[in-house]
């Protein structure tokens, strides 16, 4: 296997084609963010630098999808976006004010279970932060959604996040994994995406039945499921874990 990355702007007719093959990675629900919907279409037109793919050469095959934005961060703890919802519409905002970014900001790493556990995750950061450094950019952050949260979906994000194996380093594989290629953690954000719909519409999303009011764990989901039968509306915040890694 030959991996290569390459951008949305380098390869768009790679990147119209990989739509179709990097597919199952996503619980349905986390399809349908109220803010991320609103502008995830418009990351391959207007952010076409910074949306990137892994292919095989030897085969012709895409491997990995990764998606980020520029934006602005004072490099405050304080100052980091409202989690990925924030960040979105950060750098949106950004653009349409003709704003100067300082910093990248990862959105999504997309690697199909048929290619899971070969290591490309590894790849895919180192990939994001060459496009961060090309662009002049001195930090790349990242909204985690920690692998294991759906294990614990009761548990706080704030205590998850702080959770740590016996080797000191953290309990959670894809924090861990950042860790190791040297991030730093910097905050959890309870309130990172948000999902709302009809009791129908989660219903669907989640195969379960919601008879009354109330709030319920779901499959894959990292924190409750709230739930108003009389208002017929779900809601759902799904909580991540902000990083930064210095960009050489």
């Amino acid at each position: 296997m030959s991996p290569r990355a390459v951008t949305c702007a380098e390869r768009p007719d790679l990147w119209q084609r990989s739509d179709e093959e990097i597919v199952g990675v996503w619980p349905e629900y986390n399809h349908h963010g109220d803010i991320l919907n609103e502008h995830w279409g418009k990351l391959d037109e207007e952010f076409r630098d910074f949306q990137f793919l892994l292919y095989d050469e030897d085969s012709d095959t895409v491997l990995a999808h990764g998606h980020s934005i520029p934006c602005a961060w004072d490099g405050t703890v304080e100052g980091l976006p409202a989690g990925i919802d924030g960040v979105i519409a950060n750098g949106v905002r950004l653009r349409e004010e003709d704003g100067e970014p300082d910093t990248l900001s990862a959105l999504a790493i997309e690697i199909p279970p048929t290619h899971q556990g070969g290591g490309l995750s590894r790849t895919m950061i180192g990939a994001m932060r060459e496009i961060a450094a090309g662009h002049g950019f001195a930090n790349l952050i990242a909204p985690l959604r920690p692998t294991w949260k759906e294990r614990y979906p009761l548990t706080p994000i704030e205590r998850y996040a702080r959770w740590t194996r016996e080797d000191g380093l953290p309990f959670d594989p894809w924090i861990r994994l950042h860790v190791r290629l040297g991030a730093e953690i910097l905050r959890p954000e309870p309130r990172s995406l948000l999902i709302t719909g009809t009791v129908a519409a989660w219903e669907e999303w989640t195969e379960m039945a919601f008879p009354e009011s109330g709030g319920y764990v779901f499959p894959h989901g990292l924190a409750p499921l709230e739930v108003d039968r009389e208002g017929d509306r779900g809601e759902y915040w799904e909580p991540n874990v902000w990083v930064r890694h210095h960009v050489p």
